[in-house]
């Protein structure tokens, strides 16, 4: 991975990551994660390909799992503050929702070797370390399916079963990090252009009942 890569949309990957020696197995660790898969890697690899030594790499992580766990819950940190952000910010639910997706699947496209690892790598994870990303999973989840909720609530989603439409919102903005190219003809911000759009479609957005009876007058 281009670390160049993770610098869209003003976020600063990895700040949170010091000292730097740390950050460095992070990045490479993440690079490995995202071409090789887990398990497949070995902590020689990930030492080598930040430059240092495999004993090195003890200094700053006791296991390779501990490093996948702590990009996993950076990584679904980020995620549910995306959500939650949208969830909480102003404007009918379709404003929220149009923000939610796009700024979703900008993150998951702008950031997808890390999303791929952050997303399709959770089983990898220890049993404690699992639950507690878990955790944080049904939080996105639940900022998703307030804003679905409150949509429904006002007349503007037609959405006969929300948990369900919730999931469905979710995997379709997750899966981009799988197929993203930056080889590719669209760029990060125009997929998440289009899957808000397609989203807003998918729960049959419409002006609140307000504004319709407005319009019948």
């Amino acid at each position: 991975m281009d670390s160049a890569e993770e610098t869209a949309g003003g976020y600063q990957p990895w700040s949170e990551v010091t000292p730097d020696a740390a950050r460095r197995l992070l990045v490479a660790a993440v690079d490995a994660f995202a071409e090789r898969g887990y398990h497949a890697t070995t902590t020689r690899d990930i030492a080598g390909r930040a430059g240092m030594s495999p004993a090195a790499l003890y200094i700053h992580y006791k296991t390779k799992e501990e490093l996948l766990h702590r990009i996993s819950r950076i990584g679904h940190d980020k995620a549910l503050e995306i959500l939650t952000t949208a969830a909480d910010g102003p404007g009918r639910a379709a404003d929220r929702l149009d923000a939610a997706v796009r700024s979703f699947v900008l993150w998951h496209a702008a950031h997808h070797h890390t999303a791929r690892v952050v997303q399709y790598e959770l089983d990898a994870l220890a049993p404690e370390h699992r639950s507690e990303i878990v955790a944080l999973r049904r939080q996105s989840d639940a900022a998703v399916r307030r804003i679905l909720a409150d949509g429904v609530a006002a007349g503007e989603f037609d959405v006969p079963d929300v948990p369900g439409t919730t999931l469905a919102v979710l995997s379709l903005c997750i899966d981009v990090a799988r197929w993203f190219s930056v080889a590719g003809q669209r760029t990060p911000d125009e997929v998440g252009a289009l899957y808000a759009d397609l989203v807003l479609r998918m729960v049959g957005a419409r002006p609140p009942k307000a504004e319709r009876r407005g319009l019948q007058k």
